[in-house]
């Protein structure tokens, strides 16, 4: 999947994102914006899509939201006006893969539900961890495969959704060890959500 293939299917989803995918998102985005919450500071969101996390951000926390859709954040800037959301810094359409902010910017990374949609996620998490504090965190929620192994209708609804990655946006069948493996960073929570289990919570501490 390219970058250009991204912003096609997110311009398409756009409208109605917040009552489809939002809705099946909602449990394991509430629980990583507070754990960041606890945490405070300087948070960058990858991602930040139609900004569905933003209001949900407390006082003590300084938010920058990038995403490659110039109509996803346009939903993400109407929410931040319409609530008068302070606590949001800047908006920004911005290539993951090449974050345009010094070593160090940030205190905490958030990226909810966009590692199986972007292309190289491998250079993506590199960029994180490059725009990263020392002793800072990464949390990630994603959909990861089942074993290829394992029986039952999820794995197989896995292999049969793959092929259509550019047309729905995602990879069903994107695999755990291509956010796992950055120089530097260690896992330090591994967590599964509802429904069924199909989405985790992985939390990276960078050394």
């Amino acid at each position: 999947m390219d970058i250009q293939a991204v912003r096609r299917s997110y311009a398409r989803w756009a409208p109605i994102y917040d009552k489809t995918f939002g809705w099946v998102t909602g449990r394991g985005r509430r629980r990583a914006v507070s754990v960041l919450n606890a945490l405070g500071g300087r948070v960058l969101e990858v991602g930040v899509g139609t900004g569905l996390s933003l209001p949900h951000y407390g006082a003590g926390v300084e938010v920058t939201g990038i995403d490659a859709s110039a109509q996803m954040l346009d939903k993400a800037r109407g929410k931040v006006a319409e609530m008068g959301l302070a606590h949001v810094k800047d908006l920004c359409v911005m290539d993951a893969r090449s974050l345009e902010f010094p070593d160090g910017s940030f205190d905490h990374i958030a990226a909810m539900h966009i590692m199986s949609v972007v292309p190289e996620p491998e250079r993506v998490m590199a960029e994180m961890a490059r725009v990263l504090r020392p002793g800072g965190t990464i949390l990630i929620i994603s959909h990861f495969a089942r074993d290829p192994d394992q029986k039952g209708w999820l794995p197989w609804f896995e292999r049969t959704l793959a092929p259509m990655a550019d047309l729905l946006g995602w990879h069903s069948d994107f695999e755990r060890s291509r956010v796992v493996g950055t120089p530097g960073l260690s896992v330090i929570e591994e967590t599964t959500f509802p429904p069924l289990g199909i989405f985790t919570l992985l939390r990276l501490r960078k050394e």
